[in-house]
């Protein structure tokens, strides 16, 4: 699929719907905190995406002023590779950005770097949302949308419908049958939960050893329910080269 396919493919779905440094840990008094998850190793890229400059600001950055811009955040806690962390410091020094409360480092899965980051919390916050650094294009008002359901059922995700045709192959790659896909999302991220919900969630997953890839992985192991956000807008995750340059397509078509 071409560059301007994948935008097109995505887009026409419907129309646009203080750093601390202490260890102490970060407390959350509003309604919203934001874990945005950075550790990812970056292997496809050859080099740290989410670094890489986009817009005139590094990748990263872009989904901190999303989550600065949502005013139902309080706080922000960005959980990043351990050798990194001085980098992401000055950018969130330069750009003074107001709600980020704390960067620490993340572990070696996904699951253990949200891990982290809920074991960071402290205070009354009672929602809490997971997002991927390397969606750089979600946007506040896709954020309040979510935060809106999770607050009706106190779980929710955003996602898009599956448009692609799917099929499955052997072990050769030969075709061996298709895949239904009506009523099939690919996850995305936020992802928002009632606080109490998601940290049940991950003590379940640090007794039983199971890997997960989302939060909606680890909420379902407990039979809770979580609601679909439906998003019509770009926020894919940069994960090859090519990627950056469709991002940074749709920023300026955002922002001209």
């Amino acid at each position: 699929m071409s560059a301007d396919e994948r935008v097109e493919s995505e887009g026409a779905l419907g129309d646009e719907l203080g750093h601390a440094d202490s260890d102490e840990p970060v407390s959350s008094s509003g309604s919203l905190t934001a874990i945005i998850v950075a550790g990812g190793s970056s292997q496809r890229m050859g080099f740290d995406k989410l670094l890489a400059p986009l817009n005139g600001k590094p990748v990263f950055a872009h989904s901190i002023i999303a989550f600065e811009q949502t005013a139902s955040v309080s706080d922000i806690i960005l959980v990043a590779r351990a050798e990194r962390i001085a980098e992401y410091e000055r950018v969130i020094e330069f750009e003074k950005f107001a709600k980020v409360s704390a960067v620490i480092p993340g572990g070696a899965r996904r699951q253990d770097s949200v891990r982290f980051g809920i074991e960071r919390l402290s205070g009354p916050g009672e929602f809490i949302a997971v997002h991927d650094a390397a969606r750089p294009l979600v946007r506040p008002e896709l954020i309040e949308r979510a935060l809106q359901a999770a607050r009706s059922h106190g779980a929710a995700a955003v996602a898009v419908p599956v448009v692609d045709t799917l099929k499955r192959a052997d072990g050769h790659s030969f075709v061996i049958g298709g895949v239904e896909r009506r009523n099939l999302f690919a996850m995305q991220t936020p992802q928002i939960f009632r606080r109490a919900l998601l940290e049940r969630a991950y003590a379940a997953l640090l007794e039983s050893g199971i890997e997960v890839t989302d939060e909606v992985s680890a909420v379902e192991r407990l039979g809770e329910n979580i609601m679909i956000v439906t998003n019509d807008e770009p926020n894919f995750k940069i994960t090859h080269p090519a990627d950056l340059a469709l991002a940074g397509f749709v920023l300026r078509q955002r922002y001209p």
